[in-house]
């Protein structure tokens, strides 16, 4: 079938109502549960060939979080999907408010290749969740995995319901011509101005998952050598090729130095003398990716690391210590193993510094200091983020994830992924055994005054 085809059968089956039966989707998300639990060690491989992960970083950052994304949509699924009571107000006596939750209809997921297992199949699941059909359009730089996504679609779901499509840019323009009752992207900010240009054509909402420079503010009172450890792991993990991964240091200069040796120390701790030799550590994703990131080192200070191995597609943790403003390290969103350290003196300064770059999309400020933190969780605008920590608040779906401005548009994760595939429905439900005649004319003084009482 051609995509339009395959479209054309979804909405068919989606004005069948099948998908709304919480039965029904309650069994798709187990049968995907038990096809990707079939699949747990060809994930693992086909991260591995894609981007050099091990099993127990792909288990942390891919197949445990969509697994638990499953678990809790199963418990909580009867529970979104019943219709909520509001208060009713006494102009509309004698009444019940209330809303329903319904499914959008039929979507459109169109995922990124540095997490490409779990940006396609948690999204996935809030839309089966709350109730539509879906066309999944994983990445092409993400070959084994997406391919692998395409097979245990194929295999789990009817084409009707669930299907994935294949290919490159030219599938994404196709795709997007198409008129879906919501678009999910997840990517750069250039594609995600093309999704939006083109779900304003057909009047689509969308969801825009984006990135940005996310600063991590490190403050003198922190704990020095926690931060580090907690830095490293973050920025580094998927060698740096996460959308939510501290972008850049900015570090109180009185203890630039003593931050710049952990960092040092935890990245030897963590990846060993020589990571170019570690047959674990990851890689970029393509060539064109990594002359992008090699081309972000020109001109730089560079405190430590610094070496690459073109044949195989890796960078080493490197530190690069206070760049210029304009230069592309600091302009643009690194989406590698590279740390820029920026020096600042005042909470003022390091502010501005933050606002020189479009709305990131996390923020991690490490201190001790209750004052420095509320200053800048109040005076910074980001999509989400830790205190004394990184990236973690991705792991709970009792938080909402997504961006603001640039960053994105739109949030997903539990009760927000099952809000964002669904509109809700405001209804009254008026009595017929009353009937108020305030509203009605002829008008009156009295009405009036009755009205202005009540109103």
């Amino acid at each position: 079938m051609t995509k339009s085809e395959i479209l054309e059968k979804q909405k068919e089956f989606f004005l069948t109502g099948e998908t709304k039966n919480i039965a029904f989707r309650k069994k798709q998300l187990q049968n995907l549960k038990k096809a990707i639990l079939d699949n747990e060690q060809n994930i693992y491989n086909a991260l591995k060939i894609d981007l050099g992960k091990t099993e127990i970083e792909s288990y942390m950052c891919e197949f445990a979080l969509v697994i638990n994304e499953i678990d809790y949509m199963l418990k909580h699924i009867k529970s979104f999907s019943k219709p909520k009571r509001v208060h009713t107000e006494i102009a509309n006596f004698p009444a019940k408010s209330y809303t329903i939750s319904s499914p959008k209809g039929n979507v459109l997921i169109m995922s990124p290749w540095n997490y490409p297992f779990m940006l396609t199949m948690e999204p996935l699941v809030d839309a089966i969740a709350a109730g539509n059909t879906a066309i999944v359009k994983p990445s092409s730089y993400s070959k084994a995995t997406s391919q692998l996504i395409h097979n245990i679609i194929s295999k789990t779901f009817e084409p009707k319901f669930v299907a994935s499509i294949l290919g490159g840019r030219e599938t994404n323009q196709d795709l997007l011509t198409l008129k879906f009752d919501h678009i999910f992207f997840t990517g750069s900010k250039a594609v995600g101005h093309e999704v939006l240009k083109s779900a304003e054509k057909n009047m689509t909402t969308v969801t825009l998952e984006l990135g940005g420079k996310s600063p991590c503010i490190v403050d003198k009172s922190a704990k020095i050598s926690l931060s580090a450890k907690r830095i490293i792991f973050g920025k580094l993990m998927n060698v740096g090729q996460t959308c939510v991964a501290p972008d850049y240091i900015l570090v109180h200069e009185s203890i630039k130095n003593h931050l710049l040796e952990n960092l040092v120390l935890q990245i030897k701790h963590q990846y060993g003398e020589n990571p170019l030799e570690d047959k674990n550590y990851g890689k970029i994703i393509s060539q064109k990716h990594f002359d992008k990131v090699v081309s972000l080192l020109e001109d730089q200070e560079i405190y430590y690391g610094g070496r690459f191995d073109v044949q195989k597609l890796k960078i080493e943790p490197t530190i690069v210590v206070d760049p210029k403003f304009d230069s592309p390290i600091m302009t643009e969103e690194i989406f590698g193993p590279i740390i820029p350290v920026v020096t600042y003196n005042t909470d003022d300064e390091a502010l501005q510094i933050i606002r020189r770059s479009d709305t990131p999309l996390a923020m991690y400020v490490f201190s001790q200091n209750q004052n420095f933190i509320h200053y800048f969780e109040n005076n910074v605008q980001f999509g989400g983020g830790c205190i004394n920590d990184t990236i973690m608040h991705l792991t709970t779906p009792l938080l909402a994830f997504g961006g603001v401005g640039q960053s994105g548009m739109g949030a997903y994760h539990g009760k927000k992924g099952f809000d964002t595939f669904s509109h809700y429905k405001s209804i009254i439900n008026k009595s017929t055994n009353l009937d108020l005649p305030l509203r009605y004319r002829p008008h009156s003084k009295f009405k009036k005054k009755m009205i202005k009482k009540f109103l």
